[in-house]
């Protein structure tokens, strides 16, 4: 795979940049390992990432500021890690974590430009099932991944290791992308008061 490929990095999770081998020579303080983690992370989602259906998911949020497509490569990197150290099929499960919300449609209402069958958080894993069987070969661990994610939620039970692990993963990251929000929020809001006080008094001080 040429790293160089890769486009659109802004949305990547884990910031590694349009170059591996830059990316590690700029921050040497990150163990020389990750970089061989990341290339094959790559290595397995490449024609995924590549695909201009997939690439439609930038245009929609997930949650907070969050966009789909960035959403999906964040579970997908936790997958990789965590099912990679518990010697799963890592391959199976970071492929369909990348593609679990491939639902194409902003969920919230007043955004909707869709009819659903359902509540969002309950027909939304098959919709991305449905759009992912389109375009990608999939076996039955990747469907049951990307049909079964969002349990509890929905009710059938995952039948594979790998799909637990991508629901956690999947949650996790949802809780992370909230939590990171707020905290941007929060210093916004702390940086213009700050402004405010110190144009205030540099106001009053010429009056």
């Amino acid at each position: 795979m040429n790293i160089n490929s890769i486009k659109n990095t802004k949305d990547i999770y884990t910031q590694i940049g349009c170059n591996i081998d830059t990316f590690f020579e700029n921050n040497s303080y990150i163990y020389t390992d990750s970089k061989y983690h990341l290339t094959e992370f790559f290595d397995i989602i490449n024609d995924i990432i590549s695909n201009k259906t997939v690439q439609e998911m930038k245009k929609y949020r997930q949650h907070c500021n969050t966009s789909c497509f960035k959403h999906c490569m964040q579970v997908a990197y936790f997958t990789f890690i965590a099912c990679k150290a518990l010697k799963l099929d890592y391959v199976s499960a970071t492929r369909a974590a990348m593609i679990h919300d491939l639902f194409l449609y902003d969920w919230r209402k007043k955004y909707r430009d869709i009819e659903l069958p359902g509540l969002h958080a309950f027909v939304h894993p098959e919709i991305a099932l449905k759009n992912a069987n389109k375009i990608f070969d999939l076996n039955d661990k990747e469907k049951d991944v990307i049909r079964k994610h969002m349990w509890p939620v929905t009710f059938a039970f995952p039948r594979y290791r790998e799909s637990y692990i991508v629901t956690i993963m999947d949650k996790y990251s949802a809780c992370m992308e909230t939590y990171l929000y707020i905290q941007e929020k929060l210093k916004r809001k702390t940086f213009y008061k700050t402004a405010y006080i110190f144009l205030s008094l540099i106001f009053f001080r010429i009056i």
